[in-house]
């Protein structure tokens, strides 16, 4: 089969892109000059990560009478670590969700005196940086420049920025990321969600030096466009430990790279979006479309119990050649709750896109295994670096292409060498306590934290191997047949809010979203074609391993088998019980 998987996906849009900074600097003096009001505010509201001292070069060249970089008016760096350590905490790898805010950043004392003396003197401002609208919300000028966060975690390993209000650029980059993750994210998100509607003008500042800028109602309308129609967000890959070689031929990636380990295919929390527009990608953070249309894309009944989370994750994992994943479980949702401040766990699954005749899943416990034992051992692995004898506790399963294996939180897993794994789960994606690593380093050379002690808060040690066996593996059941076409329950657990329905087809199916968004991939065919019955949208023509999302607004669909019409495709969809 001939691989036609597509990594930068788009959606059309129509509108003006203003191209390049000498373009954005004539706009903004533009509109300064045409204001007729005498004193004219301009904000540029930045994203964590955004290039500030790039943003600083080129406002200097627009002319205001003023300009205030608000990172100016934080306070002092120690007061912020002081505020936030509570929420980032000492752990290298896992905080607790914060309730800050913008306004807790800035020393009031330093807003006041910035405030008297600009009402005084400046006839024309601009102030930038991330909070900048929370100080002038009342401007003549809105702009926007965002930031996705694959682009912001490339920084972090560059050691090229810093989070809010410190300069922890020098950190390990997994301690960036918790910042970032538990503290600075949700904070920029909140503040977007009120600029959403209302910014005059979007910045994709993902390019350093290269930003791209369009109209508010431009983007606006693209979002609008997105939630009417199926669509991509675009897939980001990365090396891993135990990556392998499958995603190189079937996703087209750099064949002179070691190894692609993750593929994150549908993350919105993670993943960009492009729309096209003048013949060019502009990239937004796909969490955009998420809280800007929020019913339309997950349906009520998803907002009520998610509000502006997408709840459903598709990831690729690939050992195709290389090695076992880490041995690991998922907090349980009490757990999770808790200890993290999170509203769900990460509940899963493994689906087998493909696998060789050796390859394995570790599931669940052996029966009648000693909990202290067990603990006790990978603990001593741990600080010994002695091997542990996964065999003797684990259960190794053997698995074979479109195998489903069901992963509920608290369950003990791990898929092995020469697999590639289709992960569908809830979206939480930093809640992975590892209990064993076989050993190796990651891709920095440096030891993977293992976290023992969480997992054995959380292991549920009743899931033993005949549970596991009728109740983890392969769930299917056939719920509906028509002319050229199957549609099957696969899972998930009864105790996740996942379902997956797999279809096999030879001729068009028809599906429903049913007011819930829905998401799949297409597990088998080269290339398949989904299309409105009523002409809503235009045929969205998706190929082999692509992981697609139909919103919820969108209704009834159909798919069926492009190109070679005697092939028999299949998909698997995932949606919201």
């Amino acid at each position: 089969m001939e691989y036609q998987y597509d990594k930068t996906p788009y959606i059309p849009v129509g509108g003006i892109l203003i191209n390049g900074w000498e373009a954005i600097v004539q706009t903004v003096s533009d509109r300064r000059n045409a204001a007729e009001r005498n004193r004219f505010i301009c904000c540029i509201e930045c994203y964590q990560g955004v290039y500030l001292d790039e943003f600083e070069r080129h406002i200097k060249l627009m002319g205001f009478d003023c300009m205030i970089n608000v990172t100016n008016l934080y306070k002092c760096e120690k007061d912020i670590r002081e505020m936030t350590a509570s929420w980032v905490t000492e752990d290298e790898l896992f905080g607790k969700k914060s309730p800050l805010s913008f306004n807790n950043f800035f020393d009031k004392k330093k807003v006041q005196n910035m405030l008297s003396t600009n009402q005084e003197r400046a006839q024309s401002i601009i102030v930038f940086g991330p909070g900048a609208a929370c100080l002038f919300p009342d401007v003549n000028l809105m702009l926007y420049a965002d930031m996705p966060r694959w682009e912001i975690q490339q920084r972090q390993r560059g050691h090229k920025i810093g989070g809010l209000g410190v300069n922890n650029a020098y950190e390990l980059p997994s301690k960036q990321y918790k910042r970032g993750y538990f503290v600075d994210w949700d904070i920029c998100d909140s503040l977007k969600k009120e600029l959403l509607p209302i910014a005059d003008y979007w910045i994709d500042s993902t390019v350093r030096e290269l930003p791209k800028m369009i109209q508010g109602d431009t983007l606006r309308d693209g979002l609008k466009k997105a939630v009417r129609r199926p669509f991509r967000v675009v897939p980001f890959f990365d090396p891993a430990p135990w990556g392998g070689q499958w995603m190189k031929d079937v996703c087209g990636l750099d064949k002179s790279n070691r190894n692609y380990g993750w593929c994150f295919d549908c993350v919105p929390e993670e993943n960009s979006l492009y729309f096209q527009i003048c013949g060019e990608l502009f990239e937004i953070p796909a969490n955009n479309l998420v809280f800007y249309c929020t019913k339309e894309l997950l349906g009520d009944n998803v907002e009520h119990n998610f509000g502006q989370s997408f709840p459903i994750r598709f990831d690729f994992l690939d050992t195709m050649g290389g090695g076992n994943l880490s041995l690991q479980v998922h907090p349980t949702p009490q757990y999770i709750r808790n200890t993290f401040g999170m509203p769900y766990t990460q509940d899963e699954s493994y689906y087998l896109l493909d696998a060789s005749k050796d390859a394995f899943v570790y599931l669940g416990l052996k029966t009648d295994v000693n909990s202290t034992e067990m603990i006790d051992a990978l603990n001593k692995s741990h600080e010994t670096g002695e091997p542990f004898d996964a065999d003797r506790f684990i259960n190794k399963w053997p698995a074979n292409k479109h195998d489903h294996f069901l992963i509920p939180g608290g369950t003990i897993h791990c898929s092995g060498a020469n697999a590639m794994v289709l992960e569908i789960s809830a979206t939480p994606s930093i809640f992975t306590f590892k209990l064993y690593d076989w050993g190796r380093m990651g891709i920095d050379g440096r030891p993977r934290p293992i976290n023992i002690a969480h997992g054995a808060n959380v292991i549920q040690w009743c899931r033993q191997t005949e549970e596991i066996k009728h109740k983890f593996i392969n769930q299917i059941e056939t719920v509906a047949e028509g002319n050229g076409w199957i549609e099957e329950r696969t899972g998930l657990h009864e105790a996740e809010f996942i379902e997956t329905r797999r279809h096999w087809f030879s001729k068009a199916v028809t599906h429903d979203t049913s007011n819930n968004v829905n998401v799949l991939n297409l597990i088998e065919g080269s290339a398949a074609i989904v299309e409105s019955p009523s002409a809503q949208f235009e045929p969205f023509i998706v190929h082999y391993a692509e992981t697609f999302i139909v919103p919820a607004a969108v209704g009834e669909y159909t798919i069926r088998p492009f190109g070679d019409s005697c092939q028999r495709c299949g998909t698997i969809k995932a949606y919201i019980r």
